[in-house]
């Protein structure tokens, strides 16, 4: 006897298809004063009907058509301003209370453009609040009110001075807002590290509103940096002899240079175009070194630097946007959640996550084994920043013990001078014991320095220890003595409470242990290890509850196998992929040049074979993966080239896989329940779905109601439901408006009537018409 087959059940129960919405209509034209960026125009005066030309003493609308006139291109500086860069490469200024030339870029430069009353004008006015206005001779001059003037679109005018991406094709987009992501993620990044140590130790910042001429103009030695001490945050080189930047860049920026700036906008640009999806920016910033720096313009407490930092985060989004049209259409986009997240990559721009990675966290720091902090001190802080800043991943802890939990210190000579930084914000030394638990738990090996070892050290940073000797500690492994606090413990749940992603890099061994058993208590997936901080025996654990892993980027020899010993650990109930941490900015080195064979070859394909890429280059100076290494944050998608050339297409598809990694993790973490077990067996098939897949509903709704799918492809979304046979499949399509529109079955105890899989086909009803071979419709 014929029988409905398992898949025939899935197209009978397409009589449950919504109608798609029709697409939804445009948002319209944007505000045309956004529209004017990186135009070149002539400027018409409204009052006297005349072009804005150059005379002797500065500007006046009298020529008599555009091609008589100068001509500006129109350079943002955030939104809604704009600097006019004139044919001779000078500024239209407002400065010494004339509208005149100037030479440089700058706030005598930096005009707000607002739409005038008059239809199609725009009125200009100073950053001191002065406007331009055209006399009766029309004569340029500062005005109690604004003129009105025309942008005539012109040709003529230079190119403002920029970094190049050199990467030509399209940006890599999902098939829909809610479809599985591909690219890359970054999951340890530090871009408004500019700002820490009082903001005059880095040289350089990764964007200015008067461009990259500003930006990275370079900086001469400070007399208060010690040499000693720029040589401990340059990785051990010397301090750069020529501090030139734009346009000639000798000496840097370099893979080891670190007080000089590596992750400038337009580098992060090109990463972007090669894949990269995922951002996790962490503010960040460390107390003791900074005090060695008497030169600052910023605080030092390391809470008002992240305040700062996040305000900066926000203001580079407003300044992309800017360089792309107005609000929202940059492709940098801050986000709050993994669903926003989502739609942002989907979209084909990069989600931005805030975290924060300092010592004196909530200024919860230690002396002398106590902290000031209490539970609610935490709870306000940790809503503070969660709600202000929009802070969702945190690390406890960065260089010293505090209130939260030990650390797990640095090895070698950094160990020391970190050690006596320890000894600056907390009164004492760390505690290392010789380790007395398997041999890959263990914290970071700490040196016995000899008195004439210690010496350079104590010069440079002996004040940090009020000039008492380094302590000498008994044989390795060593283990710091502290652990988790009770205000640790705490903390920890609260950030699970919040939903918020927890990071134990920089815990010791003993804190981390603790934090973990806490998450596999809450059975919690929102742990990552965001940048090989945590000794070995964390990543399985941290797998296990379906958290995510991004090694230490660095040398890529290593970070390859970081992958190869990564890889066996994961856990098969969680869809798996792998991310980097680049720590740039955060004084971790980048990669070096490679010397072995299969160098990177120019020009090569990223990942998905659209984007190609040219060496790199910014200024005068071209870039060369092969010869200089990641020598700044553009050279991502060239490492991730090198890394293809080491180990073969299979690594690089796992870094694609990534982001949907972290994005599965967050969805977990945020409450989505994991795809990871069948859907019991009375998940009931009905008119209006099956259990919580419901005909109608978003996306976001469906997941929140049934849980994360075992598959998602472009349109549909499948689930594993249990029964007494072999499980069988609950499959959802999305309709053109993001909403369920199909509900189908293979489950064997599902029934729509008493048409079932396995049952007769003579039970599909007479009164059923048949649409498509196998598809018939009631």
């Amino acid at each position: 006897m014929e029988r409905v087959t398992r898949a025939a059940l899935a197209t009978l129960t397409m009589l449950m298809l919504l109608p798609a919405a029709a697409a939804s209509a445009g948002t319209g034209a944007g505000d045309p004063r956004y529209a004017l960026v990186h135009g070149c125009y002539a400027l018409q005066s409204g009052a006297t009907g005349k072009f804005v030309a150059k005379t002797a003493e500065g500007y006046a609308a009298t020529a008599a058509d555009a091609a008589s006139a100068e001509v500006f291109r129109l350079q943002a500086t955030r939104l809604g301003g704009y600097m006019l860069y004139g044919r001779a490469k000078d500024y239209l200024g407002l400065q010494d209370g004339a509208v005149k030339p100037i030479t440089a870029p700058g706030p005598a430069a930096d005009f707000t453009i607002d739409d005038a009353p008059d239809a199609g004008r725009f009125t200009l006015v100073a950053q001191d609040g002065q406007a331009v206005g055209a006399g009766p001779d029309g004569t340029l001059a500062p005005a109690p009110a604004p003129s009105a003037f025309g942008f005539d679109k012109a040709g003529g005018c230079p190119e403002y001075p920029e970094a190049e991406i050199n990467a030509s094709g399209p940006v890599h987009k999902g098939s829909a807002p809610y479809a599985a992501t591909r690219g890359f993620i970054d999951a340890h990044m530090h871009m408004m590290g500019f700002e820490f140590l009082g903001g005059n130790v880095h040289c350089g910042r990764p964007w200015s509103p008067y461009g990259i001429t500003v930006a990275l103009a370079g900086c001469p030695p400070t007399e208060a940096a010690s040499p000693v001490i720029e040589s401990f945050l340059n990785g051990g080189s010397p301090p750069a002899t020529d501090p030139v930047g734009w346009p000639s860049f000798k000496q840097w920026p370099e893979w080891d240079a670190l007080t000089h700036e590596q992750s400038y906008y337009a580098w992060l640009e090109r990463a972007w175009r090669g894949g990269e999806r995922i951002f996790v920016n962490l503010f960040v910033e460390n107390h003791a070194l900074c005090s060695l720096y008497p030169s600052r313009r910023n605080s030092c407490n390391e809470m008002d630097s992240v305040r700062l930092q996040a305000k900066d985060l926000r203001a580079l989004q407003d300044y992309i946007d800017a360089q792309n049209g107005g609000p929202g259409k940059g492709w940098f986009r801050i986000v709050g959640d993994p669903f926003q997240a989502r739609k942002v990559i989907n979209a084909g721009k990069l989600a931005v996550v805030p975290g924060i990675e300092v010592s004196n966290l909530f200024d919860c720091g230690l002396h002398n084994g106590v902290s000031s902090c209490t539970n609610a001190d935490v709870d306000q802080r940790l809503d503070a920043v969660y709600n202000d800043l929009g802070v969702r991943d945190m690390e406890l802890i960065n260089k010293f013990n505090n209130g939260f939990a030990g650390v797990t210190g640095d090895d070698g000579t950094t160990g020391a001078v970190v050690n006596t930084g320890n000894k600056y914000e907390t009164g004492q030394y760390w505690d290392m014991k010789t380790c007395t638990g398997p041999p890959e738990e263990h914290d970071k090996t700490q040196p016995t320095l000899s008195a004439g070892e210690q010496a350079p050290l104590l010069d440079a940073f002996g004040s940090l220890a009020g000039g008492s000797p380094l302590p000498v500690y008994p044989a390795p492994p060593h283990c710091n003595t502290m652990g988790l606090t009770a205000l640790g413990d705490h903390l920890v749940r609260r950030m699970i409470e919040k939903r918020m992603i927890v990071d134990p890099d920089h815990l010791d061994v003993i804190s981390r242990k603790a934090l973990l058993d806490i998450v596999e208590s809450e059975k919690y997936s929102g742990v990552v290890s965001s940048h090989s901080w945590s000794s070995a025996d964390a990543y399985p654990r941290i797998y296990r509850s379906g958290g995510f892993v991004a090694p230490y980027a660095g040398d890529s020899k290593k970070f390859v196998d970081q992958w190869k010993a990564l890889r066996p650990e994961r856990d098969t109930r969680y869809y798996w992929g792998i991310g980097w941490g680049a720590d740039m900015n955060g004084f971790g080195h980048q990669g070096a040049p490679r010397k072995g064979p299969n160098p990177v070859k120019y020009p090569f394909k990223s990942w998905d074979g659209k984007v190609t890429f040219e060496r790199q280059k910014t200024g005068d100076r071209t870039f060369d993966i092969n010869t200089d290494g990641v020598a700044h944050y553009g050279l991502y998608p060239d490492w991730v080239e090198d890394l293809r050339m080491q180990a073969g297409d299979q690594i690089v598809s796992d870094l694609t896989r990534g982001p949907e990694a972290y994005l599965q993790m967050w969805e977990r973490a945020v409450g989505v329940a994991p795809s990871d077990r069948c859907r019991q067996r009375n998940l009931g098939l009905r008119p209006t779905g099956a259990g919580l897949v419901l005909l109608g509903t978003p996306a976001e709704d469906v997941l929140r109601g049934a849980g994360q799918p075992v598959s998602r492809g472009a349109r549909a979304w499948t689930w594993c439901v249990a029964g007494h046979k072999p499980s069988g499949t609950v499959t959802g399509v999305f309709a053109r408006d993001g909403r369920l529109g199909l509900v189908a079955s293979t489950a064997e105890h599902h029934r729509i009537g008493h048409v079932g899989s396995g049952r007769p086909a003579s039970a599909v009803p007479a009164s059923a018409r048949q649409v498509a071979p196998g598809l018939f419709v009631r």
